[in-house]
């Protein structure tokens, strides 16, 4: 019998839905302090459907979108919880800077131009190689 959508779950629960370990999920509670599943009496953790979804924006984050744990919690500490959580619903990562806020000033068209295709540059190359590590 599965648990519906709404119900607690273990650790290993909560592991086998990320696919990720259980070690990582109390590396996790270290590394993040918004983290904090409930504990039963003897230790026994309990994740809440919201602590699932926060936790799906982390693993995505840090599996699929290259994200470092220090990215992860500048990302919490500046975006809060809802974005990690809407990481973890599939939505996009807004850049967390503009070229032209990354160099302090306006563009003229031809620097835009030029930045503009070393960007689709760089996603071409992620693509190929996001493509060469799923083989």
């Amino acid at each position: 019998m599965t648990k519906g959508p709404e119900a607690f779950r273990t650790i290993s629960e909560a592991a086998d839905e990320l696919s990720v370990p259980q070690h990582v999920l109390r590396f996790w509670e270290t590394k993040f302090a918004f983290i904090r599943p409930m504990k039963r009496a003897g230790g026994r953790r309990f994740y809440r459907p919201q602590d699932i979804a926060v936790l799906k924006g982390v693993r995505r984050l840090l599996h699929d979108e290259g994200y470092t744990i220090k990215g992860v919690q500048r990302l919490h500490r500046e975006q809060g919880v809802a974005r990690l959580v809407a990481a973890g619903q599939g939505e996009a990562t807004p850049p967390e800077t503009t070229f032209t806020e990354l160099l302090g000033g306006d563009l003229d068209a031809a620097a835009r131009d030029r930045l503009s295709d070393a960007l689709a540059d760089l996603q071409a190359a992620k693509a190929r190689l996001d493509g060469l590590l799923k083989r």
